[in-house]
């Protein structure tokens, strides 16, 4: 009998423990893919939105173009400004060097440049927006998976019928009892509970949509000019 209920005590936890974990890996694996999703993200961030955006404010160069073009376009001035970057030579000639640069006057190789870049930015924002509305598509949908894991699986009472099946219930002496009153039970419990991962929201900045280039063409050219006409050694070609 003692045997038979060893074999019944393992079969129990063995379906507890498949059914826990089975399910505890879907969420996991989710998780892992939404973080990468985060990643690559960021990265798209940095290298399109920051680059062509680096780009701009080099064309501007003085802050207070770089804020005019902020109330102009809505984005915040402060997302990848740097006045550093701005004044240095170096730095403008390598970012410059990575531009597709056209036109057959100093001039219209600034416009160009100019236009070309807030239409590439205009174009990376309109993806990147898309990204972070399926990243929090996927983070409601972890956490309905969540959910539906603590409906099928109560951790606290799964810990108490494996503690009453082990002989720990209240009164009992059996072998978790001591760990039971050292609190390793609460952290075993607490190890076992499953929390979704942090909101996109609070780990990417939220762009707004950027003005459509056909909308706002005459005022970008005129801020484009005044930039234009306070620089009049630069030439995109040779910065």
């Amino acid at each position: 009998m003692e045997d038979l209920n060893k074999i019944l005590t393992f079969e129990v936890k063995k379906e507890l423990a498949d059914r826990y974990f089975g399910f505890r890996k879907i969420i996991e694996e989710d998780t892992n893919d939404y973080q990468k999703k985060i990643i690559a993200s960021t990265l798209d961030l940095e290298r399109k939105i920051g680059f062509s955006l680096v780009c701009l404010y080099i064309l501007l160069r003085e802050e207070g173009l770089v804020n005019q073009f902020s109330t102009l376009t809505g984005v915040d001035s402060s997302l990848f400004f740097d006045p550093y970057v701005n004044q240095s030579p170096t730095i403008r000639r390598q970012v410059l060097h990575r531009c597709r640069i056209h036109g057959f006057t100093r001039k219209r190789r600034f416009l160009n440049l100019f236009f070309d870049s807030y239409r590439n930015l205009e174009h990376h924002i309109e993806e990147y927006r898309h990204q972070l509305v399926e990243l929090m598509a996927d983070h409601d949908t972890i956490k309905e998976e969540i959910d539906i894991f603590y409906k099928k699986n109560d951790i606290s009472g799964i810990m108490l019928f494996l503690r009453g099946i082990d002989g720990t219930t209240p009164g009992s002496a059996g072998g978790m009892e001591g760990a039971l009153d050292s609190g390793r039970g609460l952290r075993m419990e607490e190890k076992m509970r499953v929390k979704p991962p942090t909101p996109v929201e609070k780990l990417l900045p939220v762009l707004p949509p950027l003005p459509a280039f056909d909308s706002i063409q005459k005022k970008l050219k005129e801020l484009a000019l005044t930039a234009f006409t306070k620089q009049p050694d630069f030439d995109p070609r040779t910065p």
